[in-house]
């Protein structure tokens, strides 16, 4: 793995932070593709006996999809990131959710992500994601999900 100083940092395209947040680094970011990392930690909210739930796998797939999108809204033409950006953001439909396994706490996720298609208007973006997750080279979960996120003042 990449020392963090190689590492983007995912608040940079996402309003989570703590105890929401559920990527660590981004390991490379395309207007198409993505790639995050996320150590399960034991405080993690949705840990429960020593296994990262379900909800946390929609959750960390989602944040890794949206960071994507998240490069309009918190990024300016030249890759600076802007300041006082404020989006809501959320699932607006899960078209395909399966998962083969639960990660463990101590494990680390690799979430990769493809944008399927896009539309934008002013304030506003509408995304269909592809979404596979892994630990190691074991497929943890593969999902389609649809994004709504939109800028606030």
């Amino acid at each position: 793995m990449n020392n963090t100083e190689e590492l983007i940092q995912i608040q940079n395209f996402l309003p989570h932070r703590a105890p929401m947040l559920m990527v660590d680094y981004i390991l490379n970011l395309s207007d198409t593709t993505v790639k995050t990392v996320f150590e399960i930690k034991t405080d993690n909210i949705f840990v429960a006996e020593g296994v990262f739930a379900e909800a946390g796998m929609v959750e960390n797939a989602a944040q890794t999809c949206s960071s994507i999108v998240g490069q309009t809204f918190f990024v300016d033409e030249n890759q600076q990131v802007k300041e006082d950006v404020k989006v809501i953001g959320f699932i607006s439909g899960i078209k395909k959710v399966t998962l083969f396994d639960l990660p463990k706490v101590g494990e680390t996720i690799i979430t990769e992500s493809v944008l399927k298609s896009r539309f934008d208007s002013d304030n506003y973006c509408i995304c269909t994601m592809e979404c596979k997750t892994f630990v190691a080279d074991k497929l943890l979960l593969e999902a389609e999900l649809n994004l709504f996120i939109q800028e606030t003042n």
